[in-house]
């Protein structure tokens, strides 16, 4: 950045998050697995935080971008495949590595300008599958169309609270958020909560706006492991979310199952007088409904 600074327009940083720690199939594995990866995937706002901090001291006006153009997981290939094409499965594993990466550039928009996931069709965490004249969509391209929303949107800050995911001796933030505005008022909220086995119901305040109508969406299943076959192409796909109340203060409480990712648009939202644009508080709390697929 010091010397050559001044002749770029963004730099590109690569970072995979890899598979389990026990195994590395995409499909067969358990929580260790699980909890690995994401608390690898998680590293990447580690990384964008280093990469700001050397970017903003060389380009404090901002004019050079992080363009994070290869990321995500990086599993063993399918058996009976060729090693050298990297056709992987993709289950609700990789759906949250997704998510939880889209809030984490979400919230970093000031520098991050462009992030592409590495390979679309087959080949690592691929949107879509295909086998001669068949196509299924992944768990992973429903996150992508899930958080198109955010497009052309305006970032909203946001203060999570949450209770720790906590595997043996270590632990992880059990939810993840990122929020924005539209060119039509909406706002929209998207949650994810990575813990196998606790729902929560998060109480989302909007601070300088009230919310009178929320409509959301729903990706979980049954299983960590969950993912779509050319024989079962809709084991993981997004559904209405069993509950979300809107209570007379305006404020939201969606229900976030276990392995949920929600996305909340809230509409009808009546800003303040000032002006300002609204930000976002969530506290979230141990559910007492029951988890229901």
């Amino acid at each position: 950045m010091r010397e050559a600074g001044r002749f770029m327009s963004g730099i590109a940083p690569h970072y995979y998050c890899g598979s389990g720690k026990e195994s590395r199939s995409a499909t067969r594995f358990g929580e260790v697995d699980w909890f690995a990866q994401l608390q690898r995937a998680l590293r990447i706002e580690s990384i964008l935080v280093k990469h700001e901090q050397v970017i903003e001291k060389y380009d404090p006006q901002g004019r050079v971008a992080i363009i994070f153009d290869e990321w995500g997981a990086w599993h063993e290939v399918e058996p009976g495949t060729n090693p050298g094409f990297l056709f992987q499965q993709n289950s609700l594993r990789d759906a949250m590595v997704a998510a939880l990466t889209l809030n984490i550039f979400n919230n970093h928009a000031k520098r991050v300008k462009m992030a592409n996931i590495a390979q679309t069709v087959n080949v690592l965490q691929a949107l879509v599958l295909t086998r001669e004249g068949e196509m299924i969509l992944t768990p992973t391209y429903f996150v992508y169309e899930m958080y198109t929303v955010h497009h052309d949107a305006t970032l909203l800050p946001t203060d999570l609270a949450c209770d720790p995911y906590r595997f043996e001796k270590d632990e992880i933030p059990s939810m993840n958020v990122s929020a924005s505005r539209d060119a039509a008022g909406r706002i929209h909220v998207s949650l994810v909560n990575i813990h196998p086995r606790e729902p929560v119901t998060v109480e989302i305040r909007i601070a300088g706006a009230k919310v009178s109508h929320v409509r959301g969406k729903l990706l979980t299943a049954d299983a960590i492991a969950a993912h779509n076959t050319f024989e079962k192409p809709e084991v993981v796909k997004p559904r209405p979310p069993s509950i979300c109340s809107v209570w007379p203060i305006g404020a939201v409480a969606p229900y976030c199952p276990p392995i949920g990712i929600v996305h909340d648009p809230l509409r009808s939202v009546a800003s303040d007088r000032s002006g300002r644009w609204p930000s976002t508080v969530l506290r979230s709390a141990p559910s007492t409904t029951p988890f229901d697929l």
